[in-house]
């Protein structure tokens, strides 16, 4: 039943005008539209004809927005998407998934110009496999050092530039807005436990898929309040170990498992975050101004030549500024560590705005890019 009312889907979208295809959100699925929520409202706000949203994922909450300028159309994950991408008639296709062309999806011949939005404050070149950027016509940078990467990385490849447009974070925006209208938070009671937050990435080397059980039950045994948030590709290819974590600590009224990673309650609620190579925790930080340890198990590398480019990658350049880093073979001293991290931690020492584009206003100044370059894009064929 779900997959034809998928073809449905397609044949719908094939069927809409021309001229309301001029501009096309792409979203994998919940987890994503945080990425892309604001920049679609501001867009909708500023164009003139409607334009579409699609998801993989008939949970996204972008498929339920009710706007008469938004049509939504649901797709799968697989080979009807793949088909809709390699023969999707548009614009401006809009969308935060990387390796455009180099995996499953293709580009259309009949799409004029592909936007890349970022899902993640970290650099383009380490934890991003080779080329994962080269086949986009434009990037959407969060900061300074998605230019200067992005920039290096056209020059030794020899590659066409892209335009790079300086547009900000809006994840971080809206982490930061609902922390401003959240009620001022008592001070925190020296006795009360701290709250931990765990939420790494992903992979063979993640701190859930290497050390996940032992380190929780040494957070829980050092009289915490623990939540797993662990990443959704953790969840998808490690489901045994997610499963021995949820079945061990399940009953223990300091524990908490959350399933998902697009909710903002347990970044307010917590006082410090455990990751590894995450933007998560890049987001924490400058977001909530709170402090993050990281366990250094080996870094995230999808691309082996990264050192080539010549630039230290940003998740490994600010660890030190937002946090402490712990050796995983030093698992009993983490719980003093957190408690003396939370103590002498002070985000006022943390220039934000000179990381991130356009903080506070991502998402208009990202609607407006958006704009322009659809009517450069009509006005060229005309």
């Amino acid at each position: 039943m779900r997959c034809l009312r998928q073809i449905r889907e397609l044949i719908r979208l094939t069927q809409t005008p021309r001229d309301h295809k001029q501009i096309v959100f792409y979203c994998e699925g919940p987890n994503y539209f945080p990425h892309l929520q604001g920049l679609l409202q501001e867009t909708l706000e500023l164009v003139d004809q409607p334009c579409c949203y699609i998801s993989s994922n008939r949970d996204d909450p972008g498929l339920g927005i009710d706007h008469p300028k938004l049509k939504q159309f649901e797709t799968d994950e697989g080979h009807l998407r793949n088909w809709l991408f390699a023969s999707l008639e548009a614009d401006l296709v809009i969308l935060t998934m990387p390796d455009l062309e180099q995996y499953q999806l293709k580009r259309s011949p009949k799409v004029a110009h592909y936007a890349y939005v970022q899902h993640s404050l970290v650099s383009q070149h380490m934890i991003y496999r080779t080329g994962a950027f080269d086949h986009f016509d434009s990037v959407f940078c969060a900061g300074p050092h998605h230019i200067e990467e992005l920039q290096t990385l056209e020059r030794i490849g020899g590659l066409k530039k892209k335009l790079l447009v300086e547009h900000g974070y809006g994840r971080l925006d809206a982490i930061r807005r609902e922390a401003e209208q959240r009620p001022a938070e008592a001070v925190v009671d020296a006795t009360e436990p701290l709250h931990v937050l765990v939420a790494p990435s992903w992979g063979p080397n993640g701190v859930i898929e290497t050390i996940g059980l032992e380190l929780t039950n040494t957070l829980l045994e050092a009289g915490f309040s623990v939540t797993v948030r662990p990443h959704p590709q953790t969840a998808k290819l490690s489901p045994a170990t997610t499963a021995a974590i949820r079945e061990k600590f399940d009953d223990h009224e300091h524990f908490t498992y959350e399933y998902g990673v697009s909710g903002q309650e347990s970044l307010h609620r917590s006082d410090i975050m455990i990751s590894d190579w995450s933007g998560a925790a890049l987001e924490y930080a400058f977001g909530l101004g709170k402090p993050v340890m990281f366990v250094d198990v080996p870094r995230k590398i999808n691309n082996p030549d990264y050192l080539a480019v010549g630039i230290e990658p940003f998740e490994a350049s600010i660890r030190e500024k937002i946090g402490g880093i712990l050796n995983p073979a030093d698992l009993a001293e983490l719980p003093e560590k957190l408690r003396e991290q939370c103590a002498s931690w002070d985000p006022e020492e943390l220039p934000i705005h000179e990381y991130v584009f356009n903080l506070g206003d991502a998402d208009k100044v990202g609607a407006k890019a958006i704009i322009r370059q659809a009517k450069a894009l009509v006005s060229s064929k005309a």
